[in-house]
């Protein structure tokens, strides 16, 4: 009967082992999720600021301000 007693025992500690590893995991899992989400965010403001920067580069022709290779050359040359 100890052998079955022992090996119950051993069980239980390999399914609470299991169980800690498996709550480790979901808690990186929802860590990772909302580390995912924050950069998701992070993406799409950087993209909207894009397209403003861009949307007044194309406008800043009509504003006086050339594209480089419509500047004229400084006076020392």
């Amino acid at each position: 009967m100890t052998h079955t007693h022992d090996s119950h025992e051993q069980l239980q500690q390999q399914v609470f082992e299991l169980e800690s590893k498996l709550a480790f995991q979901e808690d990186t899992l929802q860590a990772l999720n909302n580390e995912l989400l924050e950069h998701q965010r992070r993406i799409e403001k950087l993209q909207r600021h894009v397209l403003i920067l861009a949307e007044k580069l194309q406008g800043s022709s009509d504003s006086g301000i050339l594209r480089t290779d419509e500047e004229p050359l400084p006076p020392h040359y």
